[in-house]
């Protein structure tokens, strides 16, 4: 007899939990967040977001939660919980008793921590990673967007556990007229164009390595734009990618950059140092390279791609990590531990019956 955890012909209803997601304040926070959101709900699910805002209620928010997810299960009754971000949210949500069934994915910082200056955000920064493992304790379920992450998680952890990146639109990601994309940014047509991706004083880019690679380029007599992706819309991004002629990453960790995946689906090459998942994206196709984290490598690895010129032709490769079929794997996780979950029940019910040893009676000869 095999045990599901829902029936097909049930609905599945999932809370999702982040603390980053588009809204008026900031368009482009967690824009990959809300397409794993959308692919959900186009295979069916049903689906409630509980947008915890730090930014603008202040760390603080994540110990204030309890009576909003209360108010949630109440009126949506999930019977599966996703908290897409580890740390003092996860921990937090993890701490609650009575809760469904509860996953959570991890993305990298969550885990990894961040390159922050002054003792006090370095000890931020650790009890996040402390708060993260202790979640993935308690969790019923963990994802990991990338295989090196595993490792972070300790020993203790539950046994239903997946690698899955998030997914990216190939609709949207595509490529177009580098002409006129460069056109419609303003930038010039016989420039070198390298972009850099980063959100606004991260030290984990590493920006200052980006730029010192530019600068030994540029000492070489080529002309070039160094241009920063930052604070630019979604919608916006696969015009970015077009116009430019090489993808820089230089950070210190990584998790499963989106960037990177979305720069491919454009046909953008990627110079990167050896980060996150990135040489399993980029490996084997021509066009990108992985250096060391030194100016004078990534400077020779950008003028290989600056003699070449050319765009990549690397999309199938891309298939499975496009929304929809992210969207699918996800589900699949879902009911597998909802699956886990209900044995667990019965095993918890028949142990408070019977004892944890009960032997069946054999009938007498």
């Amino acid at each position: 007899m095999s045990i599901v955890g829902r029936p097909p012909e049930i609905q599945m209803r999932v809370l999702v939990v982040t603390n980053m997601y588009p809204s008026a304040a900031n368009p482009g926070s967690g824009v990959f967040i809300e397409q794993q959101v959308k692919g959900l709900i186009a295979r069916g699910i049903a689906l409630q977001v509980l947008f915890v805002d730090r930014r603008r209620e202040g760390p603080w928010i994540y110990y204030r939660m309890q009576p909003m997810l209360r108010r949630c299960l109440a009126e949506f009754a999930p019977n599966l919980i996703h908290v897409m971000y580890g740390g003092v949210m996860a921990h937090q949500l993890c701490s609650f008793g009575s809760l469904p069934p509860v996953v959570v994915t991890f993305h990298g910082s969550d885990l990894l921590g961040e390159n922050l200056s002054g003792l006090l955000r370095k000890l931020i920064s650790h009890y996040g990673i402390y708060c993260s493992k202790k979640a993935a304790c308690r969790a019923q379920g963990v994802i990991v967007v990338a295989r090196h992450l595993l490792e972070r998680l300790g020993a203790r952890r539950p046994k239903t556990v997946e690698v899955l990146p998030c997914g990216i639109d190939l609709e949207k990601f595509r490529p177009l007229d580098q002409g006129e994309c460069r056109k419609r940014l303003g930038w010039a047509a016989d420039s070198f164009h390298v972009l850099f991706a980063t959100s606004a004083g991260d030290p984990v880019k590493r920006p200052e390595l980006a730029r010192a690679a530019v600068v030994l380029f540029e000492q070489a007599g080529k002309r070039i734009q160094f241009h920063v992706l930052s604070g630019v819309s979604n919608s916006e991004v696969p015009t970015w990618l077009n116009a430019s002629d090489v993808l820089l990453l230089t950070s210190k960790h990584e998790g499963s950059p989106t960037i990177v995946k979305e720069a491919l689906a454009c046909g953008l090459p990627v110079v990167s140092v050896p980060v996150g998942d990135v040489p399993e994206r980029i490996a084997d196709i021509p066009g990108c390279y992985l250096a060391e984290p030194d100016p004078k490598d990534l400077a020779a690895k950008l003028n290989l791609v600056c003699a070449s010129r050319r765009r990549l032709d690397c999309r199938d490769r891309l298939r499975d990590l496009a929304c929809p079929a992210v969207a699918a794997r996800l589900e699949q996780f879902y009911d597998e531990v909802l699956s886990d979950s209900v044995t667990a029940e019965i095993a918890t019910r028949r142990n408070a019956e019977f004892g944890p040893k009960a032997q069946p009676v054999l009938p007498a000869d």
